[in-house]
């Protein structure tokens, strides 16, 4: 059957929809839906009225694209609103073999979070750190042969009003969420790089209003956090310092701006009108140095964080989100990092740019699941699937595949 996902990714300074198919592992792109966002302020619904409108419009644009509407999502949610701890679970293998089935793996992350949640959380996501079957460490336990699984995992919760306000402004327009997904997982997704699994790193999202500092331990989320600086600081200091709008100043920011002053020439020159109605030029060179000293202060801060949040030698820091796209971001990253540091690069066609990050990622993420669940799913169903293809053909589609519990990834029978 196709694998068809759909990943909602609602931003402070637009909101994006993603819906993607998966061919022989290949991700391809079927829809990219972008709305600037309204109703929003660093990660939380702050005007449920002003955030519908919005929400209808992107998922009325990703219809004219489809020809069919979209009707279901995977839906990310902001990292700084989660919090990571660590538990441990036990399950007894009772099948007349002793063989380890997914059931049991299922069963020991069911007692690895029992009694952890508090009344105010909701559990997202548990990622295994370590397998035990009997008393040996293992890579992989299924299929193995013993008498007991035991796990070390880490539990992703967050706050259950904080989810729940997505989930019912999604309910309200029609929508439905097939699961949650946080956005460092999303961004570790869309972004890993060769040998991660093996490395302790960071990922930094340099978003519009925060940036969030993730660590990765062997690939496992372990800590999160935010700085409450990003790329709308950097068109507020060009719009204060030339006296200008601040929609000009993001225009201007990525009409000519550059992110690290060592390329950047005086000689490239804009003209523009200040809010007092007289005109200015701006040349690149002066435009530059002011980009770079924002971004450099976010870099440092992020640089702080991560060594407050973990003891470990750090391997590698990815750098991702919609302010790492300003030119020249490469060259800033080798003056402030000593550590290797690598600018975020999406290659899919359709969504060729940081900004996508979380929602592409979300995407794959959420396909990775699937498949360690050897489950099939598609957003569209049977006769959907027909007027997409325009082509007539039976497609086998499993109805009851993965529509269970909107957080019961783990835990459904």
């Amino acid at each position: 059957m196709r694998k068809i996902i759909a990943s909602l990714d609602i931003g402070t300074s637009s909101i994006k929809l993603i819906v993607g198919e998966f061919i022989k592992n290949r991700l391809n792109i079927l829809c990219t839906s972008e709305v600037p966002s309204k109703g929003m302020k660093k990660g939380l619904v702050y005007y449920r009225e002003e955030l519908i409108p919005v929400l209808k419009e992107t998922f009325h644009k990703a219809e004219e694209m489809l020809g069919i509407p979209v009707k279901e999502v995977v839906l990310s949610i902001p990292a700084y609103y989660t919090e990571a701890q660590m538990s441990e679970g036990t399950s007894t293998i009772t099948n007349e073999d002793h063989v380890v089935t997914y059931q049991d793996l299922i069963r020991a992350m069911h007692a690895a979070s029992y009694n952890k949640i508090g009344e105010d959380e909701e559990l997202i996501s548990i990622l295994p750190t370590t397998y035990k079957v009997d008393n040996d460490i293992v890579r992989n336990p299924i299929n193995m042969i013993g008498n007991k699984l035991s796990i070390k995992a880490v539990l992703i919760t967050a706050p259950k009003s904080n989810v729940i306000d997505f989930l019912k402004i999604l309910e309200t327009i029609g929508i439905k969420v097939v699961d949650v997904v946080t956005s460092s997982l999303g961004d570790y997704a869309c972004n890993r790089i060769k040998d991660s699994e093996n490395k302790v790193g960071a990922l930094i999202n340099i978003g519009e209003e925060t940036t969030t500092v993730s660590i990765f331990n062997k690939g496992i989320l372990t800590r999160a956090e935010v700085i409450e600086l990003g790329g709308a600081n950097i068109d507020n200091d060009i719009a204060y310092i030339y006296k200008i709008t601040k929609k000009d100043a993001k225009e201007l920011k990525e009409k000519i701006g550059l992110a690290c002053t060592d390329m950047a020439r005086s000689e490239e020159k804009v003209t523009l009108t200040d809010r007092l109605g007289e005109s200015i030029l701006i040349n690149q060179k002066d435009l530059s140095e002011i980009i770079e000293s924002r971004l450099k202060e976010i870099l440092d801060l992020s640089k702080k964080q991560i060594n407050l949040l973990t003891k470990r030698e750090i391997e590698y820091i990815i750098v991702t989100g919609g302010s790492s796209e300003i030119g020249d971001f490469h060259n800033l990253l080798d003056k402030v990092f000593t550590k290797p540091s690598i600018l975020g690069k999406i290659d899919t066609v359709g969504a060729r740019n940081n900004k996508f990050s979380t929602a592409l990622g979300t995407i794959k993420y959420y396909n990775g699941r699937l498949k360690l669940k050897n489950k099939e799913y598609s957003v569209f169903n049977l006769d959907e699937l027909e007027i997409l293809s325009g082509v007539h053909k039976k497609v086998s589609i499993n109805e009851n595949s993965i529509l269970g519990k909107l957080f019961g990834y783990f835990f459904d029978s």
